[in-house]
Formats: structure tokens, sequence, C-alpha cells
């Protein structure tokens, strides 16, 4: 990984403000990669798409980096949900650029809104943006009635959140009868369901 990509506005020798983004370097070709393996069907975004998706989003509503993660994967039917490692470092770029800036703290969580600049590159790329939102909805299309990846996510979180906090230490009898039951009454509402 080049050295430099850790410190805030390195990106700006890659990137131009009005012709857009240079390629990306190795580190994030293998990023990619780890991404495409959470798609079966194949490369969701070609290198550099995932900027306008974000950019667009942020242009409909300020968001912060994991609220842009949920939308995106029920924006393409749970067919693929980009990783935090991915998310984070596109919306550095973008406040780098100038297209974004933030909005306001939700707790631990910078939400970031559109500039001037971000619209106009966004006018500007309107064509690409078209295409991506085509592509983003077909797949949602071809990805109805699968198994969905967002509930696999969800028990991925659960089974996370157990073993860290059992991990803390013991818990007391009052504390394990309140896991039980949410545990149990979780059951059974996905059992009615």
């Amino acid at each position: 990984m080049h050295p430099h990509f850790h410190r805030r506005g390195a990106w700006r020798a890659f990137a131009h403000p009005r012709r857009g983004f240079g390629s990306l370097h190795d580190h994030d070709r293998g990023r990619e990669r780890h991404e495409r393996r959470h798609h079966r069907g194949g490369r969701v975004f070609d290198q550099g798409d995932l900027k306008w998706v974000i950019l667009q989003l942020i242009a409909d509503k300020p968001s912060h980096g994991y609220e842009l993660i949920k939308t995106i994967e029920e924006r393409l039917g749970g067919a693929y949900s980009p990783s935090p490692g991915v998310i984070y470092p596109t919306l550095t770029l973008l406040e780098d650029l100038g297209y974004i800036a933030p909005a306001a703290e939700e707790g631990s969580r910078r939400a970031y809104a559109i500039t001037d600049d971000g619209r106009q590159a966004l006018e500007e790329n309107s064509a690409a943006v078209r295409s991506l939102n085509e592509r983003m909805e077909q797949i949602a299309e071809r990805s109805a009635g699968r198994a969905a990846p967002q509930i696999v996510r969800a028990m991925e979180n659960l089974r996370v959140a157990l073993r860290l906090r059992l991990d803390r230490g013991p818990l007391s009898p009052e504390q394990i009868a309140r896991l039980s039951d949410i545990l149990d009454d979780t059951a059974r509402a996905i059992e009615r369901d």
C-alpha cells in the first residue's frame, strides 16, 4: 500500500475535481476483488462507479457511512453490500475533492451533505449516474426471491454481539434471563412470520 494514502488529502494527487477520478491503486483493486466475492452475479460496480452512487445518495439525503451501506444493500435487493473498507475511503475521497462536507454528528457517526461542487460533478456525469441506477435496478430485480444477504448479515451481527458480550465476563442471573427472553421472543416472531 502506498504510504501516503494514510494521510488526508493524499487522493488529490490522483484525482482532478473537474476531470474526475484517476485510477485506483493496487490496494483498492484488491478491495474491489474482495467486494466482488460478495456478489455472485459478477461485478456490481466498475472501478470508480461507487463514488457516483454514494454522491447521488448523499445528494438525495445527508447520510453517514452505515446508512449508505444499508441503502446500497437495499437498492440492490440484498445482492451486494459494500464493506466499511470501501465506503469510508470513498467518503474521504469525496470530501477531499470538495464534493461533500460534514453535515452533522449522530453520536459517533459523521453525516455528510453534498456541496455545490458535488452537485456540479453529478450534473456533469448525469449519464453515468443514470446508467448506474438502471444497473442497480436490474440487479435488484434478478435478486428478488433469493436468500436475502441482509438476513445472513443480521444473523452474523447477532452471533458476534453475543460472543462479545459473553467474552466480557459472567452474566448475572437477571442478564441471563433477559437475554434468553430476547432470543426466545425473536425466535417465536420468526416462526410466526
